[in-house]
């Protein structure tokens, strides 16, 4: 084929929110419908990619050394692993879909189709970061640092057990509404850097402000309970938390409260501004030119 003698042409702004608003619906009618078994193991991925990121925060946290606030945001920044390799890497994270709620408020998708959606990412989620729980148990990655990663994971979980279900609600509502607009910066890159750059500041907050994703703690509870089971907790610990029962207590709230937060607080609000708003304009700008 012959060349045509022009250079390539490289477009290095971002892309406008309208833009990504357009974007996020096309890819929430793609992903609402793609086959079982696809979503399922895609779900799998991200379960085990946010896993990535909580255990990667983990060596952070089991450090004494590091001033609260100082393990709190190197912590978070570290995390931001498990969305890169969600966003990066192609895979589908339940929390993430929260924003198809644009595709169904504009009539794309139907509310059983985002429900199936959702059900199945929620749970492919949960087998991926379970699968992860327990090649780390099995690794002996928990006794670095003279077993205090184990230890951290424990003080975790029951610092995620512990609040009533209306706190750990907020905290999921107030989760969701940093990973949901970290998605949605991302879709402003048009490379593989602006994507990873625009995930660091709303993951790392949400992680330094101690809010509740429901996925990271797939990972973080199974962890610490079977911990519990296979007697690896020290002796002065209270496991009193960490159950089945304790488990529930969180993932329950956190959940809602992600939902909430994805779907109403940026997706609904988003859609509110750039379909109404701007779909309007440009109907009346359409009706005027015929």
């Amino acid at each position: 084929m012959a060349d045509s003698g022009r250079a390539p042409i490289f477009n290095l702004q971002a892309y406008s929110p309208a833009e990504i608003k357009e974007a996020v619906e096309k890819v929430g009618v793609k992903k609402a419908n793609l086959p079982f078994l696809t979503s399922f193991m895609l779900a799998v991925v991200a379960g085990g990619g946010i896993g990535f990121g909580a255990l990667y925060y983990t060596i952070v946290a089991s450090d004494p050394t590091l001033s609260f606030a100082t393990a709190r945001v190197v912590g978070g920044l570290v995390f931001t692993l498990g969305l890169t390799l969600v966003l990066v890497g192609g895979a589908e994270l339940f929390t993430g879909n929260n924003l198809i709620v644009m595709a169904w408020a504009s009539g794309k998708v139907s509310t059983g189709t985002m429900l199936h959606n959702w059900t199945i990412v929620y749970f492919g989620n949960f087998t991926g970061a379970l699968g992860l729980v327990f090649l780390v148990f099995f690794s002996h990655h928990l006794d670095m640092n003279d077993g205090r990663i184990g230890l951290s994971v424990l003080n975790t979980a029951a610092g995620k057990i512990r609040p009533d279900v209306v706190a750990l609600f907020f905290k999921g509502i107030l989760c969701n509404v940093l990973v949901c607009a970290a998605v949605w910066l991302a879709y402003a890159g048009r490379s593989v850097t602006d994507k990873m750059v625009a995930v660091v500041l709303p993951i790392s907050a949400f992680i330094a402000a101690g809010f509740e994703h429901c996925v990271a703690n797939m990972y973080f509870l199974p962890l610490a309970w079977l911990l519990v089971q296979t007697g690896h907790a020290p002796a002065n610990f209270d496991t009193s938390l960490i159950t089945i029962p304790g488990i529930l207590h969180n993932l329950v709230p956190v959940t809602l409260g992600n939902i909430v937060g994805g779907a109403g607080f940026v997706g609904a609000v988003y859609w509110v501004i750039y379909r109404v708003t701007f779909g309007v304009s440009r109907e009346k700008q359409e009706q005027a030119r015929l």
